[in-house]
């Protein structure tokens, strides 16, 4: 019994690795649509944003695809606890992705109405400054899942870089005037919303990914956002 098992645990362990790898392509696909995300914003191309919406489309094929891989490894195989541990965090970072992703798509779609966002300089450069930030903890989120590593993971989950926005955003919000005011107001509350939340979820991962490298349950508290 123990002469099989090595070479067992060693395609399992070959299965997890690449399961890691595969993760970090679809964080690449949703780093790619951030990227059209920031261009709609400096932009209001629409056809960046058609090509954001049809490529979100391949990033849930991908998250549906590795979340039925996840559930086939955890049926086929009895992980011990560190095994678990990385099957079930790289579920949580998965949804963490698509829902970055989603988020992403939600700003492109203000697409139609970047006039409207571009004529009130105050709001409009906020939201560029935050699409920086977002896309920045994004990508140290990115960053730490590929080299797993620990002190970036646990500058992420520590981190809360759009607190620096809040005040100034909500004032000048409330301040918007002209004929346009409540739609750009609408507007502009979407996309900051969705931009605070995408740097919320790069935490998330970071909390997740400190967690899966120490296995500290306390860790997980990180991941309330």
């Amino acid at each position: 019994m123990g002469v099989s098992e090595g070479p067992v645990r060693q395609g399992f362990a070959a299965e997890l690795e690449q399961l890691r790898l595969q993760v970090e392509l679809m964080g690449v696909r949703v780093d790619e649509n951030l990227e059209r995300m920031r261009e709609v914003l400096r932009s209001g191309d629409v056809e960046v944003a058609a090509a954001a919406v049809a490529a979100d489309d391949d990033i849930d094929a991908m998250n549906v695809s590795l979340t039925e891989r996840c559930y086939d490894l955890l049926s086929r195989e009895s992980p011990v606890a560190g095994d678990l541990r990385f099957v079930v965090s790289v579920l949580r970072v998965l949804s963490e992705l698509e829902r970055v992703g989603d988020l992403a798509l939600r700003v492109v779609k203000l697409a139609p109405d970047w006039e409207v966002l571009h004529r009130h300089p105050a709001t409009y450069d906020i939201l560029l400054s935050m699409s920086e930030a977002a896309v920045e903890a994004y990508r140290t989120a990115l960053r730490a899942w590929s080299t797993q590593d620990l002190g970036l993971a646990a500058e992420l989950a520590q981190g809360r870089p759009m607190d620096a926005f809040t005040e100034r955003f909500s004032r000048e919000i409330i301040g918007i005037e002209g004929p346009d005011a409540v739609l750009c107001a609408v507007r502009t509350l979407v996309a900051g919303r969705s931009l605070d939340r995408i740097a919320d979820h790069a935490a998330i991962i970071g909390a997740r990914l400190r967690y899966l490298i120490t296995g500290d349950p306390a860790h997980l508290t990180a991941e309330i956002r």
